[in-house]
């Protein structure tokens, strides 16, 4: 099929001699990121979906920007994170839109959360809240800056850690901002920054706006979704497990705690209000540390069936319940007296609703044995053996209203009530299993182009399973490979003689095999854990090496990530969430390991309540779920080792059941095609520059290596 004239503009402006290899130092054209942009534009002319799996290096951003930029249509761009978006507008975009000579307006926005609150940080200047003189200066910094900025972003403020519990105190959410009421409205960021985003043709958000904005929780700018022709969503194998959160309902402790503060900071502006909030307000805060302590000895996350098990905890339950309807009752005779009181009773209204909801009724099906095996039945991951799966009923309690009736997620028969301890809180979420349908019905209704995009979707070199996710009906797909030389670049090793996984001694056994790996290596190693104790356990055998030891849990992770590249030959430890988003180019990253396949273990009450829903739809759970999973997991990992053309590296994949199971193969067929062995030998020749003869995995006979 002929490209499109967009797709031919594209390709041109990112060919040899183009705009960007004119005016942009260090670009080189690479086949790949041009047929990926031809594939992007053409969805955009067509207003099609595409599914585009993009190689690490192929330069996908420059894919998509450049259609998107020379399309004249109104573009979303969604990333992963916030640290992407603001990459993305702060530096691709700017170098993208100079070199392409066009004079588009883009926008940045977040969600309401990343804005100062002028109104909430004047309430809360004065409050004996500050529990230490470093949080009263860094308020005190919080309100010089506001006086100052232009754009309200809190990431201008470097000094401000992420978990700061003054963030709650200047910002907003959308349970309690008080909208067009608020006196500070004409000057609210939040409001500047939707403005800047309607007028904008290219507007850069993260998947937390762009799905609460779908799941209408007001959260982000759905006044400005309908008017977008064009949706770019990078990194969208994050975007199911996402749209799952958003497309169901919680409530946490905190914004509960924060419900009962602000009532209490609303007085300051009614007189006489403090003598009849003050009661109910310390009763809530009180009932929901009842709550959490009732809740110290169950299991951090399980499901609501579980939680009603125990008889402390049901009274507990109780105990919230009533403080909320006191506060609710409380805050009525008030809500004409100041706009903040009339926000205050809404959210005691919807908490109040959301709890009934989440408490039941239920019905709890019988212990369902999930036999999580593959067809050929060799397949022994972590597991428990009977899943307690709960599954929300019909709401029947008289008590809620229509309304509240509105506002609760649809397709109660398909959603898993389950909650999750914190140190000192809690949530209790009510969770869809399945979002291709609302994901499916959004895109219908928006009527634009969507292009899906990340370097990790296909699952040996098809798209099924992410496409079902994301409730795609034979899309257009691409898989543009890395422009790597993988033969002189890389090696997987994949080491001899270590036992089943099960076993206890496994994680002993793995770090002798591993120590010869890193005395090649000089050390310069990532090693990637599925679980949290198997990391522990590698650390303390670990520990007293020649190499700088790393561990997750010791450090905040951007601090490791930081001291792991200062070293020079460190190596660092991680778990699950090491396998994304951390780029270290060059040769402080030169091996990367994996300790196991990782399998998501299926006690997490959400994963274990869709392994059943599979297996009662005449799915294979291990099949359709479990196996795709692991192998976008594994690829995330593996994704670590080569970030540029002149990074070199090895991948040791420890886990044996890549050879002796037969599944093995499709994890292996899912990796880039780097040369293979079984041979120390091979990997100290590799940082030797020794020449290997090795052939590349795409033509291997995995009975050689057995």
């Amino acid at each position: 099929m002929e490209p499109s004239r967009l797709g031919v503009a594209s390709r041109a402006a990112l060919s040899e001699g183009g705009d960007l290899a004119r005016n942009i130092a260090a670009f080189a054209p690479r086949s790949a990121q041009q047929d990926l942009s031809v594939a992007i534009a053409d969805a955009f002319e067509s207003r099609t979906a595409l599914l585009a799996e993009a190689g690490t290096g192929t330069g996908k951003t420059f894919a998509y920007l450049v259609p998107a930029l020379l399309s004249g249509l109104k573009t979303i761009v969604s990333t992963g994170t916030r640290a992407l978006q603001d990459q993305l507008y702060h530096r691709d975009l700017p170098r993208v839109r100079d070199a392409l000579g066009v004079g588009l307006k883009t926008a940045l926005l977040k969600g309401r959360a990343n804005y100062l609150c002028k109104y909430r940080t004047e309430q809360a200047k004065g409050e004996p809240r500050f529990t230490s003189r470093e949080y009263a200066a860094q308020f005190q910094r919080i309100v010089s800056w506001a006086g100052r900025t232009r754009m309200g972003d809190l990431a201008e403020l470097d000094a401000l850690p992420e978990d700061s519990p003054l963030l709650p105190m200047v910002t907003s959410t959308a349970e309690n901002c008080l909208g067009s009421e608020c006196p500070m409205f004409g000057d609210c960021f939040v409001v500047q920054a939707r403005q800047r985003a309607q007028a904008a043709d290219l507007v850069v958000v993260n998947h937390h706006l762009l799905l609460a904005d779908l799941a209408l929780k007001q959260e982000g700018f759905g006044e400005i979704l309908p008017g977008a022709r064009a949706f770019v969503v990078d990194e969208a194998h994050q975007l199911p497990d996402l749209a799952s959160q958003f497309f169901g309902e919680a409530i946490s402790a905190r914004p509960l705690v924060e419900l009962a503060r602000d009532a209490l900071a609303e007085c300051k502006q009614v007189t006489g209000a403090l003598a009849s909030v003050q009661g109910p307000a310390r009763e809530l805060e009180q009932a929901v540390r009842t709550v959490r302590a009732a809740m110290d000895e169950l299991p951090v996350r399980a499901t609501r069936r579980r939680a009603a098990e125990s008889l402390e905890v049901e009274a507990a339950f109780d105990t919230l319940a009533a403080a909320l309807r006191g506060m609710r009752s409380t805050l009525e005779p008030l809500r004409g007296a100041a706009p903040g009181f009339d926000s205050c009773h809404a959210r005691a209204k919807d908490f109040e609703a959301k709890l009934r909801r989440w408490r039941g009724p239920t019905v709890a099906r019988a212990p369902v044995e999930i036999e999580l095996v593959e067809e050929d039945d060799d397949f022994e991951p972590p597991r428990r053996p009977v899943a307690e799966v709960a599954v929300a009923a019909d709401d029947s309690d008289d008590a809620v209203d229509e309304e509240e009736e509105e506002q609760a997620p649809a397709g109660p028969d398909s959603s898993v009530l389950w909650y999750e301890l914190t140190a000192r809180g809690f949530r209790l979420s009510r969770t869809p299993l399945d979002v291709a349908g609302p994901l499916a019905e959004h895109r219908e209704r928006s009527r634009a182009s969507w292009v899906f995009t990340s370097a990790t979707l296909a699952i040996g070199g098809q798209f099924r399973h992410y496409a079902t996710k994301l409730g795609l009906v034979e899309p257009k797909t691409l898989l543009a490979p890395s422009p790597f030389d993988w033969a002189e670049q890389a090696l997987c090793y994949l080491p001899t003689g270590l036992p089943d996984p099960v076993v206890r001694h496994y994680n002993e056994s793995m770090v002798d095999k591993l120590r010869p790996v890193l005395e090649a290596s000089g050390g310069r190693a990532f090693v990637l854990f599925a679980s949290h104790r198997a990391l522990r356990e590698a650390a303390e055998l670990l520990r007293g090496g020649p190499w700088p030891l790393f561990v997750q849990g010791e450090a905040p992770r951007h601090v490791l990530l930081e001291r792991f590249r200062a070293s020079g030959n460190g190596v660092l430890l991680g778990a699950a969430s090491f396998r994304e988003g951390v780029d270290v180019a060059g040769e402080a990253l030169s091996v990367v390991v994996i300790d196991k396949l990782p399998f998501a273990a299926p006690d997490d009450p959400v994963f274990e309540a869709r392994l059943d829903a599979i297996r009662r739809s005449g799915g294979n759970p291990f099949r359709d779920e479990q196996l795709p999973q692991a192998v976008i997991a594994l690829k995330q990992g593996a994704g670590r080792l080569i970030r540029s053309e002149t990074d070199r590296g090895v991948l040791v994949l420890c886990d044996p059941r890549l050879i002796s199971k037969s599944y093995g193969k499709t994890f292996l067929d899912s990796l880039p095609p780097l040369p293979r062995t079984r041979r120390i030998e091979d990997v100290a020749g590799f940082f030797a520059g020794e020449p290997l003869h090795l052939e590349s995995s795409s033509s291997v006979d995995e009975d050689h290596y057995r």
